[in-house]
């Protein structure tokens, strides 16, 4: 019916068969054969024939206007699609390290998506050093890491600084002492993430450094499991401060208990990309972003 629709119009619009049949192409009686088919689609008679004048009818006055209606949305809509292919859909490829994979890339995508719906992130999980192969390889076009990158072929963006805190269930035996000390750590039953990773050699630094030997349960590279078993092995743990927010220490029962000595366990997590010699604008584009998140954290 849209058909039909836009070559009606263009007869009101025209005043004429014979300027509106010139206009679109098509011979009179082709046209006319198309006002017929839509009054017989709507059941109504658009037009009246005075003569050899023809004048809109009042519903014939409604459909014109709803005409021009559908015609100006349709020529939005195909300029919405034309807008659209000369965007086209962009792609990101990301490379996290295993810590800020569960810490800092979900809130990460979340903003960028939000700003730039045609955006398509795909991420690569790994190592920092396999994170840092894969930029300077240009197999992803940024990485994010737990650590500053000391490397002549990459460009490092420092974004936030982050340190460890102690976790524990909030009826843990060690809140009923009073204020923790990290002594207290030694011979604690503990849950720690995962061997490899730059948070575990933090947390294993931090034990030689003090001379802890904690009682370790269990050893696993997910933070939303460590949490989920915190009380069933009533044991505590070493998490970066990036990754507890209070909604997710109040849905676990969990808290945080302050200790002087693991502010000490600083790390950086940073930006790393391969240059802006070959990037594209909009790649630096959305490094730009991404800094902004995180300036003045």
């Amino acid at each position: 019916m849209l058909e039909e629709l836009n070559m009606f119009a263009a007869v009101v619009d025209q005043s004429s068969m014979n300027k509106a049949s010139a206009l679109l192409n098509l011979s009179q009686p082709a046209l006319s054969r198309k006002i017929a088919k839509l009054e017989e689609q709507l059941g109504v008679e658009l037009f009246r024939r005075v003569g050899k004048r023809l004048e809109l009818t009042r519903i014939g006055q409604l459909t014109y206007e709803y005409a021009v209606e559908t015609r100006q949305q349709h020529l939005r809509f195909m300029q919405m699609v034309a807008d659209y292919k000369d965007i086209g859909r962009s792609t990101m490829t990301i490379g996290a390290s295993l810590t800020t994979l569960q810490t800092t890339l979900p809130d990460m995508i979340w903003a960028l998506t939000l700003r730039n719906p045609e955006l398509d992130i795909k991420a690569i999980t790994g190592k920092t050093h396999e994170i840092v192969t894969l930029v300077r390889e240009r197999r992803a076009d940024i990485g994010i890491v737990a650590s500053r990158i000391d490397d002549a072929s990459l460009t490092c963006v420092p974004l936030f600084d982050d340190h460890l805190e102690l976790v524990l269930p909030r009826n843990h035996f060690m809140m009923e002492k009073g204020k923790p000390e990290i002594q207290d750590l030694n011979g604690m039953p503990m849950i720690l993430f995962s061997k490899g990773t730059w948070y575990r050699i933090l947390t294993d630094e931090l034990f030689d450094k003090y001379h802890l030997l904690p009682d370790v349960r269990m050893e696993i590279d997910s933070f939303e499991a460590i949490l989920r078993l915190l009380h069933t092995c009533r044991a505590c743990t070493l998490l970066p401060k990036s990754y507890l927010r209070p909604q997710l220490l109040a849905d676990n029962d969990l808290v945080v208990a302050s200790i002087a000595e693991l502010e000490e366990t600083k790390r950086t997590t940073a930006l790393i990309h391969a240059g802006t010699e070959s990037m594209t604008p909009l790649l630096r584009q959305w490094i730009d972003e991404i800094s902004k998140l995180y300036k003045g954290s």
